[in-house]
């Protein structure tokens, strides 16, 4: 019986090239995996794996995320309470924040705590957005993860935003950039993480987080 991964559709999404990064990297490794694109809170409940992407500002996705009836608690029962499997991507990412401070103040769910804010490099020079490719350096506990490890100090992952999560909890730092200081890449903790860059556009990087991901027995 294949693992059913569900990419979360809430009108904020790359969805197509991350369904097919998904399905590619699950193809490449022979792993027995169903991605479904889905707005169903029915669907995101019985999947075994759950995604957020996430392409816009903080409080349009929040907002559009709430907008869908039973959601929320959907996303709360299967991820905090049966503990399956969570990837956040870009924005998806910063849902997962306490509050993002983008256009005003927004809630955000809350499993990380921290905030989203303004990326402000200290080279006046560097352009906002922070758009491109960076290399990523793991923390101690992020080159241990059974996720994030598979990130090498070589490997180029694709960048592009104005806002980056703040961490009031720095054990949920897996991974930074540097980009005018340092911008947090990757976070984690219990059965989640996310990438503040889009595996779906990182190519071989990419492909082996999610791999990792799909692996991931947490």
């Amino acid at each position: 019986m294949p693992e059913t991964v569900a990419i979360i559709d809430y009108g904020s999404g790359n969805l197509r090239s991350a369904e097919k990064a998904f399905a590619r990297a699950a193809s490449d490794a022979a792993l027995p995996v169903e991605v479904v694109v889905t707005s169903d809170p029915g669907v995101v409940g019985r999947a075994d794996r759950i995604v957020l992407p996430g392409v816009g500002a903080f409080g349009d996705c929040a907002q559009g995320l709430r907008a869908l009836d039973g959601m929320v608690d959907a996303l709360e029962h299967a991820v905090l309470r049966q503990a399956k499997p969570f990837f956040g991507i870009c924005v998806g990412m910063h849902l997962m924040a306490k509050q993002g401070f983008e256009h005003g103040v927004h809630e955000g769910l809350g499993w990380i705590d921290g905030a989203v804010k303004a990326l402000t490099p200290s080279d006046p020079d560097l352009k906002i957005p922070h758009m491109g490719w960076n290399t990523i350096e793991l923390t101690a506990r992020g080159s241990a993860h059974p996720v994030s490890h598979v990130v090498a100090a070589d490997d180029h992952a694709y960048f592009v935003h104005s806002y980056q999560m703040e961490l009031a909890d720095e054990a949920a730092l897996l991974g930074f950039a540097n980009y005018g200081g340092h911008v947090t890449a990757i976070v984690g903790r219990d059965n989640m993480v996310g990438t503040q860059f889009h595996p779906e556009k990182s190519q071989a990087v990419g492909l082996k987080l999610i791999t990792a991901f799909l692996e991931w027995r947490p």
